[in-house]
């Protein structure tokens, strides 16, 4: 049965989309069957597998809101073992015609009932805020990986975030747990980079993965290029993070 982890962190440019197209990328490099969910509006883990977003005929939409079985929106990639469940703008709309749905917030677990066992771990890449689409992944989930950047406000707003997964497993997921917070857009020569790791190890402790994704250029180019980073230039220092990232998710999932 497939680990179920959403990357979700409602403020926006945090590295979430990056995490979740790299991240499952180099977990399926590593020889995991890997599905990667794009469950936010704006498709940008779509485009960045080089999947054109009006490409695809069925998307995650369609399996939400129209009953569109898995099986039919589940594309391959150029990683071998990762498959993709890509975006369109028309998901923007599903936030308002799920609120009429009766279990709305259960859709995305009932759709993926069939296939679970098909894969070693499923990733949701969730929208930057906290509606409906975001509280179907982690209804969903057995776990949530958060990003979070090394800037100044780093941690406005998970206080909020981290109120939502109390009240989702309150009401929703009593098992969904914090996988792990991964530190982003590290700058080596910044006194301020090492402040907020160190504030951020405060505040979730032994959660805080030892594996930080530095900043980097290349990183920002691969997305136009529609490559993950390990396809686009496999000896960056972001490629090599993001494989050791890997290595930590699949070393914690196997210890369990």
């Amino acid at each position: 049965m497939a680990k179920f982890i959403a990357i979700a962190n409602q403020k926006g440019g945090v590295g979430k989309t990056t995490t979740a197209v790299n991240l499952a990328t180099c977990v399926a490099q590593k020889g995991k069957r890997v599905l990667l969910i794009d469950i936010d509006p704006q498709g940008n883990a779509t485009s960045g597998l080089g999947v054109e977003k009006d490409e695809p005929e069925y998307s995650v939409y369609d399996m939400i809101i129209n009953g569109v079985t898995a099986e039919k929106i589940m594309l391959e990639t150029k990683v071998p073992n990762l498959k993709l469940m890509p975006a369109r703008i028309d998901l923007a709309g599903a936030e308002i015609e799920l609120v009429s749905f009766m279990s709305r917030e259960f859709k995305l677990k009932n759709a993926l009932r069939g296939i679970q066992h098909e894969f070693d771990f499923i990733f949701a890449d969730c929208p930057p805020s906290l509606g409906l689409l975001t509280l179907n992944a982690l209804a969903a989930a057995d776990t949530l990986l958060v990003p979070i950047q090394c800037e100044y406000y780093a941690l406005e707003g998970l206080s909020q975030l981290m109120n939502t997964v109390r009240l989702v497993k309150q009401n929703l997921n009593p098992e969904l747990d914090v996988e792990g917070v991964v530190m982003t857009m590290y700058d080596a020569r910044t006194k301020l980079s090492e402040q907020v790791v160190r504030e951020v190890k405060k505040f979730f402790r032994n959660k805080v993965y030892d594996t930080i994704i530095p900043r980097s250029v290349r990183l920002g180019e691969a997305p136009s290029f529609g490559l993950p980073i390990t396809l686009y230039d496999s000896k960056c220092s972001a490629a090599k993070a993001y494989r050791n990232l890997a290595g930590e998710v699949i070393e914690a999932s196997d210890g369990e």
